[in-house]
C-alpha cells in the first residue's frame, strides 16, 4: 500500500524525488537537530495521483488525519481548539525549486471563534487579526482564485484612511473591518462564505496547491528550467510559528554566503514584526541580518551556529528561512542556494581551499553556462554616464534596454529586436513573461532575497533591486526620481554588480574574464580593478585547468579565415572542426564561382577554376598558418546552390521590364541567357537539392579546385618550415559510392601535386554524416572515410523533417507551449531522435573501423547539455564557434567528473 503522508522525522535529503526538495531539507534538518516546527509531508505520488485522477486520493485525507494528529501531541495545541488553537502553514514544494511559481497558504485554521482564542492565547488582539487578515487574502487568491487586487485595494484604502504607510501600523480595529471587507469580497466573488471549518481550510489548501503545478506561470518557469511537467509537487502541512507577535519576532532570509559575490559572511534580510511572505514578496524593505545581532544577540547567536552546521553539513551554500517568536528561533528551510555565475565559481574554489570539497567536486558546482555569462561584456568605467539611483546588485552584469512596465510591453520590444529593462515597483510570479523577455530587471522595492533577485539570478540576468529612490508608476507608464522623468521607451543602464542605474546609454567592453580567456591570466590580472575580480579570474583559471586535465573530448573550433582560426586558438582550440569554405566565395568571388556553375563549356569552366586557385590556396595558407600543427577540417563547399546564383526572380523581372522598354544589346542577352541558367536549375527546396558531394559530382572540377588548393597550401607552409595538419571533408555523403568517387579524385590530385614538389603528402579524407542513411549506413561508409563529422544541424533537420531557416517562428512556439518540444532541437541536441541516429553512426562505423576518429561540428559541439551526450556516445571532438571554445572546455571536463561520480554511486 502506498503511503502518501510522511512525518519530518521519517525522511532525508536523499528523498527530493518523493518529498520534494523542501519536504526532503525540513526533514534533514530534523535529523540534525534543528529547531523545526513539526509537520508532515505529503508526496508528489499524491500529487500525480491527484493530476491523473481529478481528485486528491481518499487516503489522502486519512494519512492527514493521523499526521495532523502527530503534530498537536508533538507541539500541545490543536486545530480549531477554543482556547489554544493549533495554526498551520501549507506550501508547496516540488523537487526543483520554483521560486514563486506554485502557492503557500499561512494561519490555516483561523476563524470566526479561532481569532479570537488566538488573541487571548498570544495576549496580542492586533497580531490575531493580522494573521486572519493575512489567511483570507492569501485563501482567496490561491485557493479560491480571487483577484489579489480586490484584497489589496481593501487595504491600501484602510492604511490611507488611518494615515499610515505600512501594513504593521494598522490598529486592531483597523483590522477588523479589513477583515470584515475581505470576509465579504469572498462571499461576493464566490457565492460562499469564507470557509469556517479549519479541517476543511486545510484540505482546501491542500488540493489548491496540487492545482497551482498546472498553472500558466508554474509551466512557462517549467519550460524555461527545463523541468519535467510530469514530477508534481510534494506539500508541507507545519505548525505555524509567528514572526508578527510585536517587536520581539521576525522573519527572515540569510545565505551562508552572499550569492552574489560568493564572499563568506553574514548574508541576508530580516523584518521585525513579519511573516515570510513579506520579505519575499519585497513588500517592505528589510532589515540587513546584521541588525538583528542588535535587536537580539541570542537568537542571532543560535542562527550562525545553524548556519555554520547546514555549510558544513551539504558542503555548499545554504539559502535559509527562519522565523523567531518571541526570541526563540525557528528553521523553517534550507536548500542549496542559488547563485550568481561569479559566485559559483568563488563559491566552488573557496570550499576546495577549505577542504569541504574536491576539485572534482567543484568542477561539478559550475556549469558552462555560467561561465558563457562571465563572457559577457560590462560597462566601461572611463564611460560618460549619469546616475539617477542606486539599489542591490541582486544579479551582476550589464545591462542597457528600452524600459517596459509590464509583460506586454516588454514581450512586444524584444519580438521587435529590441533590448528591454523590465521596471517594476517589485515583482511577482505573475511578471514571469517580462523577466524572460527582459535584458536586465530593476525594481524599487526589495532585497537580495526578493522574487526579482531569486529569480533572476537563477536565470542568469541582470538585476538591480531596492532602487529606493525610484517612484515607479506603473499606471502612467513612468519613474520619476529627483529632477528625471523616465517614461516607456525610454532607455537606461543598469549594473547588476554595483546597483547602479544610469539613464541613457552606457558603452561595454570585454569583461575581464574573456579577457583572460583570450589573452592570459596575467594580461586579465592586469586590468584587473579590485580583489573581488581578481579571485574570480584565478577561479576561472583553476576550475578550467582542471577541467582540461579531466576532460576525454578534444575541443576544436569552427572558423573560416586565418583570423577567426587565430582567435579559436587563443581561447584554447585544439584545432579546427569545421572551415565552411563555402563562406570564401561571398563577396567579390560570388561571380567567379557563378562562372563556374553556369559555364557552358569545359573551357569556360576550367578558365574559371584556375582564376579561383590562387585565392584558394592563400585562404588554406592562411587558416593552416594559424592552426600550425594542429588537425583543421576542411570541408568542401557544401552550399544550396542557390546562395551562388543571381535570384530568379529578380532576373526574370529584370529581363521583363527591359523586353517592355524594347531594350536590347548583350547586356540583355546576357541577362536572358542568364535568367534561362538559372530557371534550368531551380530548385523547390534548395536545402534538400544540389549541394554538398552532389554539386561536386555534378560540377566537374569543383571540388578538385579545393583539394588542389589545400594540398598546394601545404607544400607551401612545408617550406616556411611549419607543419600544416590538413583533413579533407566531404558533404552531405549519403552513399559509400559517392566517397569512393571523390576519394579517388582528391587521391589523383594530392599525387600530382607531391610529385610536382617532390614531397610526400598524405590527407586524411573523410565524410560529415548528416543524413540518417549515412549513419544507418555507416559500417559501409567506414569502408573508405579516414573519419566521421557529425553534422547535426541538418542530421537534425532531416530527421525531424524541420527546415531550420522558417520552423523556428513558424511553430515552434506553439510546439514549446504545448510541450511537444522543451527546447529547440537546433539548440540542444534531440538525444532520443537525432542522438540515436549518432550513436548509431558511431557504433557502426566502429564495427568497420576500430579506430575511427569521430567528431561533430554542428553548434550543438557548443552547446552544455549536448556535450554531455557527445560525450557519453564516445566521440572523439566537438567543434563549435570560437566565443564558446572556453564553455565547451568546461562542460567536456565536467561530463567526465559527472559520469564518473555516477558510477561510484
Amino acid at each position: 500500500m502506498i503511503q502518501y503522508v510522511h512525518m519530518f522525522s521519517e525522511g532525508d535529503r536523499d528523498q527530493k524525488d518523493l518529498l520534494g526538495g523542501k519536504g526532503a531539507n525540513l526533514a534533514e534538518m530534523v535529523k540534525l537537530g534543528l529547531p523545526v516546527p513539526p509537520g508532515f509531508t505529503i508526496t508528489t505520488e499524491a500529487c500525480r495521483a491527484y493530476l491523473s485522477e481529478g481528485r486528491v486520493p481518499p487516503e489522502v485525507r486519512v494519512e492527514v488525519t493521523q499526521r495532523l494528529r502527530d503534530v498537536e501531541d508533538l507541539i500541545g495545541r490543536t486545530l480549531g481548539d477554543s482556547e489554544e488553537p493549533l495554526l498551520l502553514s501549507v506550501r508547496s514544494g516540488a523537487k526543483f525549486s520554483m521560486p514563486g511559481m506554485m502557492e503557500t497558504v499561512l494561519n490555516v485554521g483561523l476563524n470566526d471563534d479561532t481569532v479570537h482564542s488566538l488573541a487571548s492565547f498570544a495576549g496580542d488582539e492586533r497580531f490575531a487579526w493580522d494573521s486572519y487578515r493575512r489567511l483570507i487574502q492569501m485563501f482567496g487568491k490561491t485557493v479560491l482564485d480571487i483577484d489579489s487586487e480586490r484584497f489589496s485595494d481593501v487595504l491600501d484604502a484602510h492604511k490611507e484612511e488611518a494615515g499610515v504607510q505600512a501594513d504593521v501600523d494598522l490598529t486592531a480595529d483597523h483590522l477588523k473591518a479589513v477583515v470584515a471587507e475581505f470576509k465579504q469580497i469572498v462571499l461576493d466573488e464566490t457565492g460562499n462564505p469564507f470557509p469556517q471549518t479549519p479541517r476543511r481550510q486545510v484540505d482546501m489548501a491542500i488540493e489548491a496547491v496540487f492545482r497551482s503545478w498546472n498553472t500558466e506561470r508554474a509551466q512557462l518557469y517549467r519550460r524555461r528550467e527545463r523541468i519535467a511537467d510530469d514530477l508534481g509537487t510534494a506539500v508541507n502541512v507545519q505548525a505555524m510559528v509567528f514572526g508578527n507577535l510585536g517587536e520581539t519576532s521576525g522573519t527572515g532570509v540569510c545565505f551562508t554566503r552572499d550569492p552574489s559575490s560568493g564572499h563568506s559572511g553574514v548574508y541576508g534580510d530580516y523584518l521585525p514584526n513579519a511573516q515570510g511572505e513579506d520579505v519575499v514578496a519585497g513588500i517592505r524593505n528589510t532589515l540587513a541580518l546584521t541588525d538583528l545581532e542588535e535587536r537580539d544577540a541570542g537568537a542571532y547567536k543560535e542562527l550562525r551556529a545553524a548556519m555554520r552546521r547546514l555549510e558544513t553539513h551539504y558542503r555548499d551554500l545554504c539559502d535559509i528561512e527562519f522565523t523567531i517568536e518571541r526570541g526563540k528561533l525557528w528553521m523553517l528551510q534550507t536548500r542549496v542556494g542559488k547563485r550568481t555565475a561569479g559566485a559559483a565559481f568563488r563559491i566552488a574554489t573557496q570550499l576546495v581551499d577549505e577542504a569541504l570539497i574536491t576539485m572534482d567536486e567543484a568542477l561539478e558546482r559550475v556549469t558552462g553556462e555560467q561561465l558563457s555569462q562571465l563572457l559577457f561584456p560590462q560597462f566601461d568605467r572611463e564611460a560618460e554616464r549619469t546616475l539617477i539611483a542606486t539599489g542591490m546588485g541582486a544579479s551582476p552584469g550589464a545591462a542597457v534596454g528600452a524600459v517596459a512596465f509590464d509583460n506586454a510591453s516588454a514581450e512586444a520590444k524584444q519580438a521587435e529586436g529590441s533590448s528591454v529593462i523590465l521596471v517594476r515597483r517589485e515583482t511577482s510570479p505573475e511578471d514571469l513573461p517580462g523577466m524572460i523577455a527582459a535584458a536586465g530587471i530593476l525594481t524599487a522595492r526589495g532585497g537580495k532575497t526578493s522574487h526579482a533577485a531569486v529569480v533572476a539570478r537563477g536565470m542568469g540576468k541582470c538585476a538591480v533591486v531596492g532602487a529606493e529612490d525610484l517612484v515607479v508608476d506603473v499606471a502612467s507608464k513612468e519613474i520619476r526620481v529627483g529632477e528625471h522623468v523616465v517614461r516607456e521607451g525610454d532607455t537606461l543602464a543598469i549594473d547588476g554588480k554595483t546597483g547602479e542605474v544610469f539613464l541613457g546609454d552606457v558603452h561595454v567592453v570585454d569583461s575581464p574574464v574573456m579577457t583572460y580567456i583570450s589573452e592570459g591570466i596575467e594580461a586579465a590580472r592586469a586590468i584587473s580593478d579590485d580583489e573581488e575580480t581578481t579571485e574570480l579570474i584565478e577561479a576561472v583559471d583553476r576550475l578550467l585547468t582542471h577541467a582540461d586535465a579531466r576532460r576525454r573530448l578534444k575541443v576544436r573550433a569552427n572558423a573560416d579565415t586565418g583570423e577567426d582560426a587565430q582567435r579559436a586558438r587563443d581561447r584554447g582550440a585544439e584545432g579546427i572542426g569545421l572551415c565552411r569554405t563555402e563562406h570564401q566565395f561571398l563577396g567579390e568571388r560570388r561571380q567567379q564561382i557563378e562562372r563556374v556553375v553556369l559555364a557552358e563549356t569545359d573551357e569556360e569552366r576550367e578558365a574559371a577554376l584556375a582564376e579561383l586557385l590562387p585565392a584558394q590556396v592563400e585562404d588554406f595558407a592562411q587558416l593552416l598558418a594559424a592552426m600550425d600543427g594542429l588537425p583543421t577540417t576542411i570541408r568542401l563547399i557544401d552550399p544550396p546552390l542557390h546562395e551562388f546564383l543571381p535570384d530568379l526572380t529578380d532576373l526574370t523581372v529584370e529581363v521583363a521590364l527591359a523586353e517592355e522598354r524594347g531594350e536590347s544589346g548583350a547586356e540583355v542577352e546576357r541577362a536572358r541567357a542568364l535568367r534561362d541558367a538559372v530557371r534550368s536549375i531551380h530548385e523547390s527546396n534548395p536545402m534538400l537539392g544540389l549541394r554538398g558531394v552532389r554539386l561536386g559530382l555534378k560540377i566537374p572540377g569543383l571540388f578538385g579546385l579545393q583539394i588542389r588548393a589545400i594540398a598546394e597550401a601545404v607544400v607551401r607552409l612545408r617550406e616556411e618550415g611549419k607543419d600544416p595538419q590538413p583533413e579533407i571533408m566531404v558533404p552531405l555523403i549519403g552513399s559509400n559510392r559517392e566517397l569512393v568517387i571523390v576519394r579517388a579524385q582528391a587521391e589523383e590530385i594530392i599525387a600530382e601535386v607531391a610529385e610536382a614538389h617532390n614531397q610526400a603528402i598524405d590527407l586524411p579524407i573523410g565524410c560529415m554524416i548528416e543524413l540518417p542513411r549515412a549513419a544507418l549506413t555507416a559500417n559501409r561508409i567506414a569502408q573508405t572515410a579516414d573519419f566521421f563529422s557529425f553534422g547535426t544541424n541538418d542530421l537534425t533537420q532531416t530527421t525531424w523533417g524541420f527546415s531550420r531557416d522558417d520552423v523556428e517562428t513558424a511553430f515552434f512556439p506553439k510546439y514549446l507551449e504545448n510541450g511537444v518540444l522543451t527546447i529547440s532541437p537546433f539548440e540542444t541536441l534531440d538525444a532520443l531522435g537525432v542522438g540515436e541516429l549518432v550513436r548509431i553512426g558511431v557504433d557502426k562505423g566502429r564495427e568497420t573501423q576500430p579506430g575511427l576518429k569521430t567528431g561533430v561540428c554542428g553548434e550543438h559541439g557548443g552547446d552544455p547539455e549536448s556535450i554531455h551526450f557527445f560525450n557519453d556516445a564516445g566521440l572523439d571532438y566537438v567543434s563549435c564557434s570560437p566565443f564558446r571554445v572556453p564553455v565547451a572546455r568546461l562542460e567536456a571536463g565536467r561530463a567526465v567528473v559527472l559520469t564518473d561520480d555516477v558510477g561510484t554511486r
